[in-house]
């Protein structure tokens, strides 16, 4: 079966801690909700590093990932019907949706 990974981008942080804990509290309902269809749940990216073509490192990256999701269903439809309930989108973030595909000879 397809996998599609959901990757946060952008999102507004909390004002106050029980706002957080509220969105966190959604969010782990909406991931809950996946059931056996969130293979990778809530995978949270920091310290991300941009490594240039001349070999220079930076800290901080460029895209504004904070994280991603991988999900297995049977259509981009549904991944994307999945990506229209996260709480992610109540905090102004926007959600990429990819399938993943899977390179000949990996596992």
């Amino acid at each position: 079966m397809p996998q599609y990974m959901i990757t946060y981008v952008g999102g507004d942080q909390p004002s106050t801690p029980e706002e957080g804990k509220a969105h966190f509290a959604n969010y782990m309902e909406w991931l809950s909700s996946l059931g056996d269809a969130a293979v990778s749940p809530a995978n949270p990216l920091k310290d991300t590093r941009v490594v240039h073509p001349d070999g220079a490192v930076t800290e901080g990256g460029q895209t504004g990932i904070s994280g991603y999701t991988i999900v297995e269903t049977d259509s981009m439809e549904s991944a994307l019907a999945m990506a229209k309930r996260c709480p992610f989108l109540e905090i102004n973030g926007v959600l990429e949706v990819s399938e993943v595909m899977h390179m000949p000879g990996s596992s």
